[in-house]
Formats: C-alpha cells, structure tokens, sequence
C-alpha cells in the first residue's frame, strides 16, 4: 500500500524566502547596536566620520554655571547670567560627578 504524500503548496516555497532579508536586517541591527555601545571596536576609517563629544575637544574645559535667587527666594541656576538680580558664577569640570556623596548615618545601638 502507497501512502500519499501532500505537494508543499506554493506559500511554503515563499515563506522560505522570506527568512534571509529579516536575517540580515537583525544582524545589521545588532552591528550598530555593537558600535554605538562600544565605538572603540569600530575600524578607524569609520571612526573619523564620527561626532566628537564636545567635553573631549578640551581637555581642560570648565563649565560655568550662574547661582542666583528669584523673588520668592528659591535658588535657580543657569547657563546665561541673570541681568535683573546678583549671580554668583560656579565653574565644574564635565568629566567629574558634581553630584556629592552622601555617607549614610550609622546604625542605632541595639536596645538591651
């Protein structure tokens, strides 16, 4: 006795197709995503056609930045002097966390 078997139909022979360009465009997303994580990985004709950050022009930059209150007293800080009030000019250096540390307070003594 002879079993017959089905003829794919003509989608199969289509869907098989469409595998490779979806293929190639997640390996194209995953180059990219590569290189913009990890820039120093890319080859260096490539690397010229890059944007510089513009903290890595100067190395010796310092930011200014304005301190000033408004009329209910609250501090505001901007990149341009207030004319209508006294600032005080604060400079930083990018590269470095302006943000300052915090050492927690210790830990009460246990009661007896």
């Amino acid at each position: 006795m002879r079993v017959a078997h089905p003829r794919p139909s003509r989608a199969c022979h289509h869907q098989r197709g469409r595998a490779l360009p979806w293929i190639l465009v997640a390996l194209a997303l995953a180059a990219l995503a590569w290189w913009y994580l990890a820039p120093q990985t890319l080859p260096q004709s490539l690397r010229a056609y890059l944007p510089r950050p513009a903290r890595a022009s100067s190395a010796n930059a310092k930011v200014e930045v304005y301190k000033s209150r408004d009329d209910k007293g609250r501090v505001q800080f901007t990149s341009s002097p207030p004319t209508d009030r006294p600032f005080q000019t604060l400079s930083y250096d990018p590269r470095l966390n302006v943000v300052p540390s915090v050492i927690p307070p210790p830990p009460p003594p246990p009661k007896p």
